[in-house]
């Protein structure tokens, strides 16, 4: 007969079983939870980790990172990339790639600072309220013309995309620095580095509680309306108490990012200066006034929707997706497919144009250094945000999530003293794990 240990042995094989068993049971009872609730796991894992980022920068920090300060400009340095990383999202749908958007960027807001600031001063006159105007046509022109030039090269010549945009990143960079000779443009027109944020870039208090409480408006309407038409088609819809807890939750975003930009108050100089330009009387204890939503957030938010708009309502994002999906498939159903990738390209030019006119107002200047580097944080942004580079998919929310996951890397460094080399390899070595976790993600899909 076989002894103790023999039993135990035996048996150890099917406890092990049982518990694998029981582990597969936890996880699929966990997704099938996110998907009766249509949660999207992968979003939710950034939202915690893009929380736990800031936790650790705020303790390391000594409680300087989650500050209304910090975080107003955390949100504007984030508009650029964020801006770009939308345009990059439906780059990489239809599975190519744009190594040139940092230096498309950097050769855009050199020509756009040299029109404002040399040529149209001399023809309208200093201050002229057409010299914003025309600088943001021109900006966004331009880049819509780079786009489209590496659009035609890719769709019609057949040049792989990373040949053409790599040789974008060296040619439009040496164009930057030939268009001033190295020189800086500054300063740029007051009216255009509104655009740009800044001090007296926003649309104060009042406006911001008025803008955040819209937005959770058409948030709930709208959750509303979808569910209506879910129950009326016989589709399955989230529990009631789900279907609130997501509403709220999509609704204190809007409300909570206002109130943190409220509470951030201008500097006591640029308040006076602000109120003595007004006309407004100065009580004796000083002027308080409230920053409010900065208009490069603003002009973020309005591209994500129409974009998500295109994307995912329009017969273009059926193109887009479809070429992702399967490009000869897609040309054999009549779609043409050359076409279509010069009009994704040259979206991504027009995006670029306008990181390119937020980011020079931002610093009130445009330099030969402005957009290095930054094809690597959209990239990473748009890869963290869930768009696999083997085309197909990718979300507009996932890349601006993933853009305030890369900034929030970078503000937290330099907050703690690290210099800009630490920053890039972060910043590299996060990209890296993106793409490893999508190909884990990929691999564990069901189907």
């Amino acid at each position: 007969m076989p002894g103790p240990a023999a039993t135990v042995l035996s048996f150890r094989p099917i406890r092990i079983r049982r518990l694998i068993n029981n582990e597969r049971s936890v996880m699929n009872s966990v997704r099938s939870i996110f998907s009766r609730l249509e949660i999207d796991e992968r979003l939710l894992g950034m939202i915690l980790c893009l929380v736990g980022i800031w936790i650790g920068f705020h303790l390391l920090s000594d409680g300087r990172f989650i500050t209304p300060r910090n975080l107003y400009n955390l949100s504007l340095q984030t508009a650029s990339v964020a801006i770009m990383a939308i345009g990059m999202v439906l780059i990489i749908i239809i599975r190519q790639i744009d190594l040139s958007v940092g230096s498309m960027l950097g050769v855009t807001a050199m020509i756009i600072g040299v029109i404002q600031t040399f040529w149209l001063p001399q023809i309208l006159g200093g201050g002229h309220p057409l010299i914003m105007v025309i600088a943001v046509v021109c900006g966004i022109t331009i880049g819509a013309a780079l786009g489209g030039l590496n659009g035609l090269m890719i769709g019609y010549l057949g040049v792989p995309s990373f040949v053409v945009t790599l040789g974008g990143l060296l040619i439009w960079r040496g164009c930057a620095w030939w268009v001033t000779q190295g020189q800086t443009v500054a300063p740029l027109d007051e009216n255009f580095t509104l655009l740009g944020g800044g001090v007296y870039g926003t649309i104060g208090e009042t406006a911001s509680w008025i803008c955040a409480i819209v937005a959770a408006v058409v948030i709930a309407f709208a959750a509303h309306r979808r569910r209506r038409r879910h129950i009326s088609f016989g589709f399955p819809v989230r529990p009631a108490w789900a279907e609130i807890a997501v509403v709220v939750a999509q609704c204190a975003l809007p409300l909570g990012f206002a109130a943190i930009m409220n509470a951030y108050e201008m500097p006591a100089v640029a308040a006076q200066k602000l109120a003595e330009a007004k006309g407004w009387d100065i009580p004796e204890g000083g002027i308080h006034i409230f920053m409010g939503i900065p208009i490069p957030v603003l002009i973020l938010v309005a591209l994500a929707i129409g974009v998500s708009l295109l994307l995912n309502k329009t017969r273009f994002g059926r193109y887009v997706f479809a070429m992702g999906g399967n490009l000869e498939a897609a040309e054999r159903a009549g779609i043409n497919v050359k076409r279509m990738t010069v009009w994704v390209f040259v979206l991504m030019g027009a995006l670029v144009g306008v990181s390119a006119i937020v980011a020079s107002a931002r610093l009130q200047s445009a330099g030969n250094s402005i957009g290095q580097l930054d094809e690597l944080r959209v990239i990473a942004a748009a890869v963290i945000g869930g768009c696999t580079l083997a085309g197909g998919a990718g979300t507009i929310s996932g890349a601006i999530l993933g853009a305030i996951v890369i900034q929030s890397l970078q503000s937290g460094m330099s907050l703690l003293g690290y210099d800009a080399s630490l920053q890039n390899i972060v910043t590299g070595l996060v990209l890296v794990l993106a793409v490893y976790i999508d190909r884990l993600y990929q691999q564990r899909r069901p189907g």
